[in-house]
This record gives structure tokens, C-alpha cells and sequence, in this order.
């Protein structure tokens, strides 16, 4: 399976890969990946490439991902192509109407992606205060509500239990769930 997570600077797509990594060792899964951090300390792109099995090369290659996990819409757009055909992709919208562009639209179609929005912005402002670093566990709990990644929110929530600080440990898994019940529910 092949990953691409993009977001800003500051978002947590490092600590989400780390959780994603994690799991996959408790599995006994091979795994091998690679972050670009860009411009990442001025809010700049930050994308991570990452693969669970049998590869030797870290970077996905544009046209090969199974998942895009995108924590900012504009990153998303950037970044679609790395999706395969039927690729999905989970994406922190805070602009709707974006995605009623019909070049866009057009694309997704024809390439049969599936795009999950979730609202992360207005969820983390309503249940967290407006507090966005978590929005990282929140796409990895709306990766699990959509049934993507073959991993399952237990798993998720177990790593997180394991790799968060301690500080910060009971609202990473409140969140997780928040992005869980956003996704299993649409």
C-alpha cells in the first residue's frame, strides 16, 4: 500500500507517518518512506511518501498511490496525481465550493478517485477549542471511519497511546475518535 500525506508546515504529516509506521511494524509489515519537508518552518509543503510491503524505493511515483491523506485542500489539489485509478484520498476541506470545479471534477472522475471530505477546521474549533495541532490524528481517525489504510481505529488509537506525548495523550484520542465518527457515519 502507498501513501502520500500533504499538508503545511506544522500539521503533524511526520508524526502521522511515525503512527502509520509504527502499526505496520507491530505487524511485522516492511515499510520504507520519505519526507520532503520544503519550505516546512515558513508554512510551506510538507508531503511524506510511504509504503507498507515489498518495496525497496521510498518514493511514490505520481499515478501509483492507494491513499492521498491531504490535511490542507489546497496540498490536495497539488497533489491528486500521485493517486492511482480508484484511489482515495482524505481531505481537511475548509473551501467547498472549491471542489466544484469542473476541470477538477473531471479529472477525479475519469480517474475514479474517491474523495473524502471532512470538515476538520470546524470540527477541531467546536470540540478542541480551535486547537489544530491535532488535526493530524483527526485524518488518521477519518482514514479509519472511511475504511481506508487497512488499519483499524484500535490500532490507531493504540500507537497514539504509545507515540504522544503524555500531555497530550487523552486529546489525541478524543480527536481520533472525532475524525472516526465524521467519516463512518457519510
Amino acid at each position: 500500500m502507498q501513501f502520500i500525506i500533504v499538508g503545511i508546515g506544522g500539521q503533524g504529516i511526520l508524526f502521522t507517518s511515525k503512527v502509520l509506521g509504527h502499526i505496520a511494524l507491530k505487524k511485522g509489515q516492511k515499510i520504507v518512506g520519505s519526507e520532503v519537508h520544503g519550505m516546512s518552518q515558513r508554512g510551506g509543503s510538507v508531503i511524506s511518501h510511504y509504503k507498507i510491503g515489498d518495496y525497496r524505493a521510498p518514493l511514490v511515483l505520481k499515478g501509483q498511490a492507494d491513499i492521498l491523506l491531504a490535511f490542507d485542500q489546497m496540498e490536495a489539489f497539488r497533489n491528486f496525481d500521485f493517486l492511482r485509478e480508484g484511489g482515495q484520498a482524505i481531505v481537511n476541506v475548509h473551501e467547498a465550493r472549491s471542489f466544484e470545479n469542473d476541470s477538477l471534477k473531471t479529472y477525479l472522475s475519469e480517474r475514479e478517485i474517491i474523495v473524502h471530505k471532512i470538515k476538520g477546521y470546524d470540527i477541531l474549533k467546536k470540540h478542541m477549542n480551535g486547537n489544530f495541532l491535532f488535526l493530524n490524528v483527526l485524518i488518521l481517525g477519518a482514514m479509519c471511519g472511511a475504511g481506508l489504510g487497512n488499519v483499524t481505529i484500535d490500532e490507531v488509537k493504540e500507537a497514539i497511546t504509545e507515540l504522544a506525548p503524555a500531555r497530550f495523550r487523552d486529546a489525541n484520542l478524543k480527536v481520533v475518535d472525532l475524525g472516526y465518527e465524521a467519516l463512518i457515519k457519510a
